[in-house]
């Protein structure tokens, strides 16, 4: 018996793919509710663009396009629950840095990402930013670094968890300056934001959008950007690398779908998120949260995505760095 996804599948492997069925499927898409899963808590960088690029998708569609946030293991239980799904451009995954990170980090995954899913488009590119709650008294990374070293044991390092870029970025700066944190992951960034504000946790190497209106209001203190060079969201605050010579992260979010989606359906959302990004509202949201929007073809995303793995892979080897 031939099922749904069967013939989804073989319609997409086709190399006579774009057939009146294919087209049809496209001309109908979406004919209902599309579900866009998120692999964190509500509240973190990768909800706030997903429920923001999602809120525009469902008005320019006129369909929902739904946020399932689901948590866990890394990000990577959401990840494969789309790689499993249907090829039909009905489920879909916020593709987010834990995706590259996690294809070395992890050895036992169940998935190759670059393989199994279909890059559909960029959003933007955001750097992380290094912020202390107050109760540090460091402001800037030389002080930063001198703290640390003069509290062995005392500094606790939060991040939305485990091999995300946000861990990563803390590891990194630990490598490459000696200093000796003590990694506290959450389910997510709100969380760990929240833990920072509470003083639990001292430090965090956030992605901007979800830190940024904490730094904004004064309640906690921006002391690095991870870029090579300073954020114009950010301007007074430092590049590391201005103190931490070679130092450079920073966090790539786009949309994928499972393997085998028709690429009629793909080039669809392609299209019109494209033209999304640039819609004015759009950009200067976007830009307010860190990061210009990008507009390119699924293609050129999946040979970032490419290159980010590979990027990442030297941070994990570098750190020396598994997960089971």
């Amino acid at each position: 018996m031939i099922t749904r996804r069967t013939a989804l599948g073989l319609l997409a492997a086709s190399p006579l793919a774009a057939t009146p069925l294919s087209k049809a499927l496209a001309a109908d898409y979406p004919a209902r509710p599309v579900k866009w899963v998120v692999g964190y808590p509500p509240g973190g960088a990768t909800d706030i663009l997903a429920r923001l690029i999602g809120q525009r998708l469902s008005e320019k569609f006129g369909q929902q396009f739904v946020i399932e946030n689901k948590p866990g293991a890394g990000n990577n239980i959401a990840t494969e629950s789309v790689i499993n799904a249907e090829p039909d451009g009905y489920t879909l995954q916020l593709v987010n840095p834990a995706n590259y990170i996690n294809a070395s980090l992890y050895t036992n995954l169940k998935f190759n990402f670059v393989r199994d899913m279909a890059p559909v488009a960029s959003f933007q590119r955001v750097p992380n930013v290094m912020t202390v709650n107050k109760d540090v008294p460091a402001k800037n990374v030389v002080e930063f670094i001198e703290y640390v070293k003069a509290n062995p044991g005392k500094v606790n390092m939060a991040s939305s968890g485990n091999g995300t870029s946000v861990h990563l970025s803390g590891e990194m700066f630990m490598a490459m300056t000696g200093c000796k944190m003590q990694h506290v992951p959450y389910r997510g960034a709100a969380p760990a934001i929240t833990d920072m504000l509470g003083g639990q946790v001292q430090v965090i190497f956030d992605n901007m959008p979800s830190i940024i209106q904490h730094i904004r209001s004064g309640s906690l203190r921006a002391i690095g950007v991870t870029t090579a060079e300073r954020s114009p969201q950010l301007p007074d605050v430092q590049a590391i690398a201005e103190t931490v010579k070679g130092y450079e992260a920073s966090a790539l979010f786009g949309m994928g779908a499972p393997k085998n989606t028709p690429k009629e359906i793909i080039a669809k959302l392609n299209s019109e998120i494209n033209t999304l990004m640039k819609e004015p509202d759009m950009t200067k949201r976007l830009v307010e949260l860190g990061g210009e929007p990008r507009v390119q073809t699924p293609e050129a995303f999946g040979e970032e995505i490419k290159a980010e793995t590979e990027k990442w892979k030297k941070v994990v080897e570098f750190a020396g760095l598994k997960v089971d």
